[in-house]
């Protein structure tokens, strides 16, 4: 019988899809999310449903008994908060250092780490995973990648476990279990006509199912101690993809955004913010995303994954147009 895994945050985007890849393979899986009550996600699996919590180290002692391989997928994937070092840096870094913790005491043998591309630095493209880590300091999330993943492998080697990290892209794809994620609102926002001034702002699109066959080919094929990029080697920018929204739905009259001075944004970016201090929901826009990602190109070196694991993502736009397809199918419910 294959050895039993562990999957944390199992009712996200990427846990849930990592799940169904794994129990497809005929691999026991164990799937751990905070609130046991939604089942919803797991209607049909023939898995194991447990409560677990990244930042509380009994509760995931508990559900890695017995597992050999554990996906540490589960942390706060959110670019924005009311408080952002501790509802996203605090809580990724806690759930880092617990989870590993965890491991040790429940004699966990591998993890499968996922990071980020936001782990990545950019001074140089297409980026490549020995360019080292982001020196930028300016983002919470990315600060929490980046510190986190370095504090894996510290742990991990300190308590002698094997661990492979993994850098995912923007994740969408032909079908979303649960909420929507970051990276499908933005294509949600495109087909709502909701974004109306052009940020030059790009994406790394990547479908969320090649990044789940992605984290198996990471437990079985990567090297203890690396790190891997799960993304396209090109990245699109959010005119691109509107275009392709036009292209696609001529019959939703899609706009495209109106190019405006980069001061413009940032006055947007502020209005947005200075909105979401008091209704708590999350900006489309910061003063943040305009400063660092206005401009900038995500273009990979993805030829480390390909070689030593055999990963073969999805072309983007072919990516894109599946996720639109999916969102336009089902936009009563999700919309």
């Amino acid at each position: 019988m294959k050895s039993l895994s562990l999957v944390t945050g199992a009712n996200g985007h990427l846990g849930n899809n990592l799940v169904r890849n794994l129990l497809e393979k005929g691999i026991p899986v164990t799937a751990s999310v905070r609130n046991i009550a939604n089942k919803q996600p797991f209607e049909g699996l023939d898995c194991k449903l447990v409560q677990a919590d990244i930042m509380n180290k009994k509760s995931l002692i508990n559900a890695l008994q017995g597992v050999e391989t554990f996906y540490a997928v589960g942390a706060a994937f959110k670019l924005w908060a009311k408080d952002q070092r501790k509802e996203i840096y605090d809580v990724n870094m806690q759930g880092t250092k617990l989870s590993i913790e965890a491991a040790k005491e429940a004699g966990v043998k591998r993890i499968v780490y996922v990071s980020s591309i936001a782990a990545l630095n950019y001074a140089t493209l297409p980026a490549k995973e020995s360019n080292g880590y982001n020196p930028d300091r300016r983002n919470w999330y990315y600060n929490s990648k980046n510190d986190g993943e370095r504090l894996a492998f510290e742990l991990a080697a300190k308590h002698n476990i094997e661990l492979v990290a993994v850098m995912p892209s923007a994740m969408i794809g032909n079908e979303a279990f649960g909420p929507l994620n970051v990276s499908y609102n933005i294509l949600a926002l495109i087909l709502k006509k909701a974004i109306p001034v052009e940020t030059n702002i790009t994406l790394n699109w990547v479908d969320v199912k090649d990044v789940a066959e992605g984290l198996y080919l990471a437990a079985s094929h990567g090297r203890s101690g690396e790190r891997y990029i799960l993304a396209s080697e090109k990245c699109m920018s959010i005119k691109e993809t509107t275009l392709l929204a036009k292209e696609l739905y001529p019959e939703l009259k899609i706009k495209q955004p109106t190019a405006v001075p980069k001061s413009i944004l940032f006055t947007v970016a502020w209005l947005m913010e200075t909105v979401s201090r008091f209704t708590g929901k999350a900006p489309q826009m910061t003063v943040n995303d305009v400063a660092m990602f206005s401009g900038l190109q995500q273009n990979f070196d993805i030829s480390k994954a390909r070689k030593e694991l055999g990963f073969n993502p999805t072309p983007p736009r072919q990516a894109v147009i599946a996720a639109m397809q999916y969102l336009m199918a089902n936009k009563e419910r999700l919309f």
